[in-house]
């Protein structure tokens, strides 16, 4: 007997990903890329291998909203891009914008998160 696929032991995740500026975020969208620290990397990688989805929710830092959405599409790589102009961040990996648009963090301070606490998400 087959055991089960290990994409189905958390079948979507999902993620924060904190943009040093909304710059980064167009460009993100026109090239359908993102890239991380190599902190993130690890973590994103092993969510993509053993999840169905991987939902990436973008803010710029310090701007109290969330800007829009994403679904990761490839693993990170080893490539580089020279696309940000931010020293400190690892490989280019493909994703799929769904949509783009400012939220407040208020609309959404109901959401908490059993993993962090429960702190409101933002």
């Amino acid at each position: 007997s087959k055991s089960p696929s290990p994409r189905l032991s958390m079948p979507v995740r999902y993620f924060i990903m904190k943009s040093s500026n909304l710059h980064n975020l167009d460009i993100s969208q026109q090239k359908g890329i993102w890239s991380t620290t190599p902190s993130n990397e690890r973590k994103l990688n092993k969510a993509f291998r053993e999840s169905v989805m991987v939902y990436l929710i973008f803010s710029v830092q310090g701007s109290g909203h969330f800007q829009g959405f994403a679904r990761m599409s490839s693993e990170i790589g080893s490539e580089q891009s020279q696309c940000w102009g931010s020293p400190g961040l690892g490989g280019v990996f493909k994703v799929d914008w769904i949509r783009k648009q400012s939220i407040p963090f208020w609309s959404a301070q109901h959401l908490l998160n059993p993993w962090n606490d429960n702190k409101k998400v933002q």
